[in-house]
C-alpha cells in the first residue's frame, strides 16, 4: 500500500491515505482504494491522484455492490 498525504483545505486537516494497488480495467482506465487512519474509506482515479470520492466503509461497500448490480450501466 502507498501511504500519501492530501493537503489541507481552510476547512479540513492533512489526511493520510494508504491507497491500495491501483485496479485498472482495459484502456488504462485505474481506480485505487484506500483507508485513512480515522477508518474513512476513499476510490480515486490514478489519473488525478488529489481528486477522490470519501465515505464510509459501508456507504462505500453499497456503492460497488449497486454497480455490480447494474445500478450504473445506464451510463455506459
Amino acid at each position: 500500500m502507498n501511504v500519501t498525504s492530501t493537503p489541507p483545505t481552510p476547512s479540513s486537516p492533512t489526511v493520510r491515505i494508504a491507497w491500495g494497488d491501483a485496479f485498472c480495467s482495459e484502456g488504462a482506465n485505474c481506480f485505487r482504494f484506500g483507508l485513512d487512519d480515522a477508518g474513512r474509506a476513499y476510490i480515486g482515479s490514478t489519473l488525478a491522484p488529489g481528486e477522490y470520492v470519501s465515505d464510509s466503509v459501508e456507504a462505500l461497500r453499497a456503492l460497488i455492490s449497486a454497480v455490480k448490480s447494474g445500478a450504473a450501466d445506464h451510463l455506459l
